[in-house]
């Protein structure tokens, strides 16, 4: 397929705010690819090439210049060689070969489609193909059961892979996809509300459990090979030695896990995330050891997908609760089960006298929704929180200048309602530490897709934890809402855009 076909497809996918129309060009398109051209058309049209990241940033694409074609010719597959050479360039010499390379594409491609490839190494697509109309894209032009073809998704972690198989083989080879012990899952993941009662009386009879203020891991153990997972499913392993020993000592040869680790304090109180999230960056742990300084992580776990030969994620949460309890009795995270208000709001206060989030609040008979937020799992924190990605900082002023300061905060547009991506929901620079506003300064120039004066633009990339007291309404913003006394907790380097909170959530809020 000519790659121009594809980005007419993505124009007309990102012109409509109709899920029905959205997903019906992407199903034309996708019926039309040769099996070779699925996998990258996946990754294009999602703006994540199979690839990973190019390693090219909006300075160097605007500082290019290149006379662009005028008559379409390459091909799908040009691109998808074209991005691998550029991923693959380093060493000596890779400057001049990344440049040319990218030269080279640059004159093979029309004005239309040079600007679509840019988009897609910079991550900024914004057609409103979010994962969720494309797997309903992927069922359509396959002709199999949606939810056949989002469980493969979810259990494989790989949504092209799950294309070329659904468009390319039997029914059987989709519906076969299952657990296999050594590659990550999508996480499940949970809801929100505001009180411990209201979560409890949504669910039911749940396990109420504290919410740790870690980095969630998943851990895979087969014999003595062990591997964990972030939630953004990229292998750690080597990072966390000390969370391999404890997998490796419980009395298992099998077993997929799901849980948390944090750094504890002297006092077995959670230190900051930060401290945390400190070995999870690249050299780290190298670091770390060179000066004889470590800081020691503690897993603790609350779900167990896979033990021996048998698989668990459609076994009731009571049944994998209680095989947690047989194999890693010292490390599930503590928690009860009950139905009764008040024993849940004892266990939420409990959890913040220890120092924790809140509570996560988990309906007992609910199976593992592996990549699913749904009502079964909901979390419960004493403040507003929500995972915002940020779109533009300006320059800041006072004490302030020469650093960017204030955050352009946006929420994921799930629906597609407001023509999809990322919707601008409110300003802050509240709780921004000079730590903070020093990496935020070193750091956006690298990602930025743009510049005016006094603000620079970013690809949405960056997802920060706010706190709110609230949501009002607003015209200023085009989701009809603005926040209320936003301030910065963190940034959440363990967590994706594509995880961050929707502004329907957040229009949830919103009273009469």
């Amino acid at each position: 397929m000519l790659l121009a076909d594809l980005v007419e497809t993505a124009d007309a996918v990102g012109a409509t705010r109709s899920r029905l129309a959205k997903v019906d060009a992407l199903a034309s398109a996708l019926e039309r690819l040769e099996p070779e051209e699925i996998r990258p058309a996946v990754g294009f049209l999602t703006a994540s090439p199979r690839q990973g990241r190019i390693g090219v940033g909006w300075r160097t694409l605007a500082s290019l210049d290149a006379e662009h074609a005028t008559t379409p010719t390459l091909t799908i597959g040009d691109v998808d060689v074209a991005l691998g050479e550029l991923a693959e360039a380093s060493g000596a010499g890779s400057v001049a070969a990344r440049s040319g390379a990218l030269s080279g594409l640059a004159q093979r491609a029309t004005a239309d489609e040079w600007g679509f490839i840019a988009r897609v190494m910079l991550g900024e697509l914004r057609t409103g193909a979010l994962e969720g109309v494309l797997l309903d894209a992927i069922a359509r032009a396959s002709d199999r059961p949606g939810d056949v073809v989002r469980r493969a998704a979810m259990l494989s972690g790989d949504l092209g892979e799950t294309a070329v198989i659904a468009l390319t083989q039997a029914p059987d080879d989709l519906e076969a996809i299952g657990l296999v012990v050594g590659r990550a899952v999508l996480p499940m993941l949970a809801s929100t509300a505001a009180t411990v009662t209201e979560a409890v009386e949504s669910a039911g009879e749940a396990s109420v459990e504290y919410k740790l203020d870690g980095a969630r891991i998943q851990v895979h153990r087969r014999g003595d090979d062990v591997r964990v997972f972030t939630r953004n499913l990229a292998d750690i392993t080597h990072r966390l030695p000390e969370v391999v020993e404890v997998v490796k000592g419980m009395p298992v040869t099998d077993v997929i896990l799901d849980g948390e680790t944090l750094a504890l304090d002297e006092n077995d109180a959670p230190r900051p995330f930060q401290d945390t999230m400190s070995r999870f960056g690249a050299g780290a742990l190298r670091q770390a050891q060179e000066h004889a300084i470590q800081t020691i992580l503690h897993p603790w776990f609350f779900d167990v997908l896979h033990v021996d030969g048998r698989d668990l994620i459609d076994e009731p949460l009571r049944v994998r609760r209680d095989e947690l309890g047989r194999i890693a009795p010292a490390h599930r995270i503590p928690g009860e089960v009950t139905s009764d208000p008040d024993v849940a709001e004892r266990v939420g206060a409990d959890a913040l006298a220890a120092g924790h989030e809140g509570v996560v609040v988990k309906a007992i008979d609910s199976v593992y929704g592996a990549g699913r937020r749904g009502a079964s799992w909901i979390k419960v924190k004493p403040v507003h929180t929500f995972d915002l990605v940020v779109l533009a900082a300006e320059w800041g002023y006072g004490r302030r200048t020469g650093w960017l300061s204030n955050l352009h905060l946006s929420a994921r547009d799930e629906t597609g309602e407001f023509g999809g991506g990322f919707v601008m929901v409110g300003k802050t620079f509240k709780g921004l530490t000079d730590a903070l506003l020093k990496w935020q300064t070193e750091r956006f120039p690298e990602i930025a897709v743009d510049e005016t004066p006094g603000t620079v633009w970013l690809a949405p990339e960056i997802v920060v934890e706010i706190a709110i007291d609230g949501v009002q309404r607003s015209t200023r913003y085009p989701g009809g809402l603005a926040l209320r006394f936003a301030r910065v907790k963190r940034y959440r380097d363990d967590k994706r855009p594509a995880e961050a909170d929707t502004i329907q959530t957040l229009r949830g809020m919103l009273r009469g």
